[in-house]
Formats: structure tokens, C-alpha cells, sequence
């Protein structure tokens, strides 16, 4: 469960993301640079090591949701989802992704969706894995959100989808603090469905905002529900041309 959000700006742009979980599952850890295949990749992550978001220092953002309307599961020896971002991380391109995706074990791995963003050509791809193909398609250089719920997935896309159209329309879209306000809100109302989640049992539980401009990447990151973020922790790279 995941709401993505994508914001072009002028020559560069910004990703936020609200990571839907369980109350039980454990706290993520808080971002940290490492240099994979002498890339610098900037992350937070689980304790076991996964992660669902990564920016490097190309400028390049993954970002993977649950692809929860795909009702086929792995039934054993499966391997984690946080596997995917960490593997593809220090792509530069999407052919890069596609190579490494392709040295990854698919068919154990549970439905997902990989949105990146390669701000060198303007361009987003979005791969698609159903444990029966992995299929890649491009969207636009403009405003656009992924969403994946597993509560229901459709009636959230309806929902959020319905929140991100009516934001658009403000005179602050397209800001910093507009796309925010977007992440902590609770229209049409506190629940499953609103883009801040809120279930008895489960949750947004962290929100990560990314901005990347020609000469630097930065993610934002609070451990928590966007709607109680009072600070976050900022943490930089230096991007390479």
C-alpha cells in the first residue's frame, strides 16, 4: 500500500512517497548513502536490508509499489520485493534497469510495479511484473501518481486518484509545500482510502520526498505518518555528470 507522486519542476523535479504498512511490520531505518558499482545510492531501508525508494547520484529515482490487483501469489522460497530497488539502484538508464531486473530470480519475487525517473532524457518508465512477464511501458514528463492498496486497489486509485486531480486544480500546484499538503491528506476522509492512510491495523508509515535538480539529489525522510511530521531528516548527494 503506497501513494508515489510526480512533480516536474524547472530543470529537474520532485517524488514523494507515502509507504502504506502494517502496524506490526518493523520500523524502517532512515536513509543512508552507500556506493553500489561505484554509484552513490541514497536510501532508507528495512532492517533486513530491502528498501522501496532510492535516488544515485545520476539523478536517477526507483521507486516500487505492491501490485496488489494481481491475485496470483508465490507460494515458496520467496524472495523479498526490497530486493528490486536495491538491485537496480544504480542504473543510469532505463536499459540498465532492465539488465538488472534480469539478473534478478522473477518468478519468486511477488507482483510489483518499478517506477524510475531518468531526468537526463526526461523520461519515466514503469515496469510491470504480474509472475508472468515483466512488461515496461513510458508516461508523459508530467503531474502523475501511482497508487497500490491491498485493502482494495481499486476503490484507492478511484479515491486518491480523484484527491490528486482536485489538488491539481489549486493555484499551488506543482510546489514543495502543495505536494506536502497532498501526501498528509485526509480527503474525502481519515481512512483506507485517503492519500495519509489510516487503518486500525495499518498505516502510512513513513514519507519520503525526493527533489533532484542539475546538480543535486536530496531526499527528505520522516519516520511516520505525513500528517504528524513536524521535522524531517535531510540527507544529499552530489550529482555526477
Amino acid at each position: 500500500m503506497c501513494s508515489v507522486t510526480f512533480l516536474p519542476r524547472r530543470r529537474g523535479y520532485a517524488l514523494a512517497m507515502n509507504r502504506d504498512e502494517k502496524l506490526t511490520r518493523v520500523t524502517g531505518l532512515p536513509p543512508v548513502e552507500r556506493i553500489i558499482g561505484g554509484c552513490a545510492v541514497l536510501a532508507p531501508s528495512e532492517p533486513g536490508g530491502g528498501t522501496w525508494i532510492a535516488v544515485n547520484d545520476s539523478g536517477v529515482t526507483l521507486s516500487l509499489i505492491n501490485w496488489y490487483s494481481i491475485g496470483e501469489q508465490v507460494e515458496e522460497e520467496i524472495v523479498s520485493r526490497g530486493t528490486v530497488v536495491g538491485a537496480a539502484g544504480s542504473s543510469r538508464s532505463p536499459a540498465s534497469v532492465n539488465a538488472a531486473l534480469g539478473h534478478l530470480p522473477l518468478e519468486r519475487i511477488n507482483p510489483f510495479r518499478l517506477i524510475g525517473v531518468f531526468p537526463a532524457a526526461n523520461e519515466i518508465a514503469e515496469w510491470q511484473w504480474d509472475l508472468k512477464s515483466l512488461a515496461r511501458q513510458h508516461h508523459r514528463w508530467q503531474p502523475q501518481q501511482w497508487i497500490s492498496s491491498g485493502f482494495d486497489e481499486p476503490t484507492a486509485q478511484r479515491v486518491r486518484s480523484q484527491t490528486f486531480r482536485w489538488a491539481l486544480r489549486q493555484n499551488s500546484a506543482g510546489s514543495l509545500d502543495w505536494l506536502r499538503r497532498l501526501h498528509r491528506s485526509h480527503a474525502p476522509q481519515t481512512g483506507p482510502f485517503s492519500t495519509c492512510m489510516h487503518r486500525s491495523e495499518a498505516a502510512t508509515v513513513s514519507y519520503a520526498e525526493i527533489t533532484v535538480a542539475p546538480n543535486e539529489a536530496r531526499m527528505s525522510y520522516h519516520a511516520g505518518a505525513p500528517c504528524k511530521c513536524v521535522a524531517a531528516s535531510i540527507h544529499q548527494l552530489q550529482r555526477r555528470h
